[in-house]
């Protein structure tokens, strides 16, 4: 891959903040609980090696992902029945405008007393909270779609079936996946709040571990893991959406941007 000018220039504010937060730690002149960037790359070597950094990642990887997709999978389906019929869409409106101001963290113990302390409780919580975004995003795509593609569809006689699967869902699939992109942003923070809570592995464990036995370099080691995980993920997510875009993203913003 050749790198261009706009992506030198992208990691430039990034590599500087690096060295001069290790310079500055390594001088002295920063707090310590601000981990220097060496001492969080020997804490994650040191996880690594005893093995907790993998056990970590899979316990964390396999919740973000059973949540984020068994939410995912419902907000669609709703939101777009929600689009679609009118029954629908008027029964869930007014559940969903009620629920989804609320911080999704608060229904965690409730899914705790539910489901007990294991995978079951912390799946439950980011599915829940990834259902709303998603479900939003599905009905308004749907609502947005041009009537005149539906019109002229209807006109030459095109079933509503191949209508729904021909016209409305590539119509309605750029907006919906922004929904799943903030619905994947919204996994990972409920999965850190679910993980501080009654949990035996994952990356928060590792972070509340770090916290309580005052090893920042740990607890930064932790959060780092989050960072570059929910990178990769989004990153994954944009390259799908492209691969099943291609062609609708042409012209906009954010294809001239990438």
């Amino acid at each position: 891959m050749r790198l261009n000018s706009a992506s030198i220039q992208n990691w430039i504010l990034p590599v500087a903040a690096l060295l001069a937060w290790e310079i500055l730690g390594r001088a002295g002149a920063l707090p310590r609980y601000l981990s220097t960037p060496s001492a969080i790359l020997a804490a994650l070597w040191e996880l690594a090696l005893t093995g907790e950094l993998f056990v970590a990642l899979a316990a964390s990887l396999y919740r973000v992902s059973v949540g984020f997709a068994l939410g995912t999978a419902a907000g669609i389906v709703v939101g777009l029945g929600a689009g679609i019929v009118p029954g629908v869409r008027h029964f869930f409106d007014p559940l969903v405008s009620f629920l989804y101001s609320i911080p999704k963290v608060a229904f965690l113990p409730i899914f705790l007393l539910l489901f007990g302390l294991g995978h079951a409780s912390k799946i439950a919580i980011i599915a829940f909270s990834g259902f709303f975004p998603v479900f939003v995003a599905s009905r308004h795509a749907v609502l947005s779609v041009d009537k005149l593609l539906l019109w002229a569809a209807r006109n030459m006689g095109t079933p509503s079936r191949t209508i729904f699967f021909r016209v409305v869902i590539p119509a309605a699939a750029p907006q919906l996946f922004g929904g799943v992109r903030i619905g994947l942003a919204h996994a990972f923070v409920v999965l850190f709040a679910a993980e501080l809570i009654g949990s035996k592995a994952g990356l928060g464990t590792i972070i509340s571990y770090g916290e309580e036995w005052v090893r920042f370099d740990l607890m930064f080691a932790g959060i780092v893991c989050f960072a570059v995980l929910g990178f990769v993920s989004d990153r994954m997510l944009l390259a799908i959406r492209s691969r099943l875009l291609k062609g609708q993203m042409i012209g906009t913003e954010e294809e001239v941007v990438r």
